[in-house]
């Protein structure tokens, strides 16, 4: 990794930090991105104001990855430019995890807002159940093949959850299906906002949403999206949060 950037350029929460010692968990993030207008729009849900992480703040949608992730059919393979992409940086990750990673962002998409990245699978449809029923009941398999990967996160230690998040960004031409009464009052995310960059929505937005957001933005202004960018990595590192650049 190289071109560290000086903690004071990136922003860092004010979460407490007296927590024990937890080892960070794959997660995934999908920023869902509507570039249909003259100012591109991200996709942000309002969590719940009860839930223990990032109460009542604007995020994206995600999780952690599922263990049956790696094993959900797809409609089209994941890139291998966004495979080379997940594999880079440290800690490593296997090949297995990262098309786990793809989907994990799919599902958690869908499972928090009702928004399913699918196409119409070639030869009889393969029956999917649980968190990807609602793919099943429209007669889709979940799509990773217009994924980009924009950064990469690990929440620093002491924090009551850690995780090692890998952000996607997907054209919002991409959602296949909408599922309806997914996001209410007494739901995970209680609203969802299409908002433009630089939005008043996003003024109190997590210290590392607002990170990433900086980092997409950066990559839409050059125009369409490509997988040969370098690839921001947050971490926590000698007591300071710092961003790596990791090559191309």
């Amino acid at each position: 990794m190289n071109d560290a950037v000086d903690v004071n350029k990136v922003e860092v929460g004010k979460e407490a930090d007296h927590h024990p010692y937890k080892r960070p968990r794959d997660a995934a993030t999908l920023m869902l991105v509507d570039r249909s207008g003259p100012v591109p729009k991200v996709l942000v849900g309002k969590r719940h104001d009860k839930v223990v992480f990032m109460p009542g703040k604007f995020v994206f949608p995600g999780g952690s990855v599922d263990k049956t992730d790696n094993r959900v059919p797809v409609a089209a393979p994941m890139p291998a430019a966004l495979e080379a992409n997940l594999l880079k940086g440290s800690p490593k990750t296997l090949p297995s995890r990262a098309r786990s990673l793809a989907i994990a962002a799919i599902r958690e998409a869908c499972e928090e807002t009702g928004l399913c990245l699918g196409r119409k699978s070639e030869g009889k449809q393969k029956t999917l159940t649980g968190p990807w029923q609602a793919f099943s009941d429209a007669g889709l398999l979940p799509d990773p093949s217009g994924l980009f990967l924009i950064a990469r996160a690990i929440t620093p230690p002491g924090r009551i959850k850690r995780f090692d998040t890998r952000f996607f960004t997907a054209d919002a031409s991409s959602i296949a299906h909408r599922v309806e009464g997914v996001v209410h009052a007494d739901a995970e995310l209680v609203e969802l906002v299409w908002v433009e960059l630089g939005s008043p929505h996003l003024a109190d937005a997590h210290a590392m949403t607002k990170n990433v957001l900086n980092q997409l933005q950066k990559r839409l202004a050059l125009g369409p999206l490509h997988h040969d960018a370098p690839l921001p990595f947050f971490h926590w590192y000698d007591g300071k949060m710092q961003m790596d650049m990791i090559p191309a």
